[in-house]
């Protein structure tokens, strides 16, 4: 058990199981109300979830540690992160959920050709097959004939 936590499989197929609830659960919660306000609700609950396992879990950092560079990327990262909810949940009180998620899905083709752009990482022939048959699958799944 102890190498399953350790794994980081283990912990993507949570996250993707995670987003997949997160796409039916968002989908009847932005029914009745305007998506951008929804999108606040989830953001407060996600806060108040994090800072209450990171207070557990004895996990808390004296801010003065983190270096200007982390904090810069860490922003820039939540700024993503809420443009792309506010898009998402938009998206979701617009569209059938079974449509919208493959194609916010295509974030997976967009991280691999920006980790090889911008992070110099390297994927094998069967790797950019599999990033293909990602974008192919998704927007297969999303057509709607």
């Amino acid at each position: 058990m102890r190498a399953l936590l350790q794994s980081w499989q283990f912990w993507a197929v949570l996250s993707a199981a995670f987003a997949a609830l997160t796409a039916i659960f968002a989908k009847v919660g932005v029914e009745e109300i305007n998506s951008d306000f929804a999108t606040l609700i989830r953001t407060v609950v996600i806060l108040a979830v994090t800072a209450a396992i990171v207070w557990t879990t004895g996990q808390w950092q004296a801010p003065g540690t983190i270096t200007p560079r982390t904090y810069i990327f860490l922003i820039l990262s939540g700024c993503a992160t809420g443009a792309s909810w506010l898009c998402y949940f938009r998206a979701l009180k617009i569209g059938e959920a079974a449509r919208v998620a493959p194609i916010d899905k295509l974030s997976v083709v967009m991280v691999a050709v920006f980790a090889v752009l911008f992070l110099g990482e390297r994927l094998t022939l069967p790797n950019w097959l599999g990033v293909a048959m990602i974008g192919a699958g998704a927007i297969l799944i999303a057509y709607k004939a």
